[in-house]
């Protein structure tokens, strides 16, 4: 059984800072959030999590085995080398969307996104390793077949990136009402998905459910571990393994059995 911590991070009052005292330069906003979440991204990951961005001033991070302390420390940290600040809300559930939905209600409990008075909340619940089981992170990889012969080599970059955005608008929607899993684009043709425990039918579903809606083909490699790189990086090695077995969907250890989906 999988157990998921989210931890919602948000920058506090970040809409109404970047008009005042005047409409700041575009560029210059996004140097700071690509330079915000370079730096989460590494503080995050240095501690065996994995972190993604959703609206740049959102940014989502699967943190099994990071404790309320290192959270503080990254709120001291961004504190005291940028011109913002962020909140954190914190959850833990048998699916990332049920825990994302707790971290968010953290926050949202907290005071609005644009409040002034609301600053550096850090709420939530945090997982006792003691209570969780073997491997209670879940991460897919997905990526795109060919997508260099097919998109890359053959039509322009924007045409290329119509059909990957498709292909992950689809993903995203499915792995989420389907079940709870939430997936993010990570550069190139790949998508990152946190998922629920599932079985090679529901994953070889969620193939078949993009190609039938906007005719991408994908492949999907699975992994499990007490933390997301340990996931990830199982889920890329049974990756490589659909690459070189032709399949579709590979588990890095034994697949639940698809009665149990």
């Amino acid at each position: 059984m999988t157990t998921t911590q989210l931890t919602l991070i948000q920058i506090d009052n970040y809409g109404p800072w970047t008009v005042t005292p005047e409409p700041r330069r575009e560029m210059d906003l996004q140097t700071l959030q690509s330079r915000l979440f370079a730096d989460i991204a590494q503080f995050i990951g240095s501690r065996g999590g994995y972190v993604f961005y959703t609206r740049f001033d959102n940014m989502i991070a699967v943190t099994n085995g990071i404790d309320r302390a290192a959270h503080a420390t990254l709120q001291e940290s961004v504190g005291n080398r940028y011109p913002v600040t962020i909140s954190l809300g914190v959850d833990v559930a048998e699916t990332p969307a049920a825990a994302l939905d707790g971290a968010t209600e953290r926050l949202q409990d907290a005071g609005s996104a644009q409040d002034k008075s609301r600053t550096e909340v850090l709420a939530g619940t945090f997982l006792d390793p003691a209570t969780t089981g073997s491997e209670p992170v879940h991460i897919a990889h997905f990526d795109v077949n060919d997508a260099t012969g097919k998109y890359t080599d053959q039509l322009n970059e924007f045409d290329s990136f119509i059909h990957i955005e498709r292909s992950y608008a689809s993903l995203m929607e499915y792995m989420r009402t389907a079940h709870g899993g939430l997936s993010f684009f990570v550069g190139g043709d790949n998508i990152i998905a946190v998922c629920p425990e599932l079985s090679t039918d529901a994953y070889q579903d969620a193939l078949d459910h993009v190609e039938s809606d906007v005719g991408v083909d994908l492949k999907v490699g699975i992994g499990r571990g007490q933390t997301a790189h340990e996931a990830g990086i199982a889920a890329k090695h049974a990756l490589e393994d659909c690459r070189y077995e032709g399949t579709t969907v590979e588990f890095a250890q034994p697949s639940v059995p698809a009665s149990d989906d």
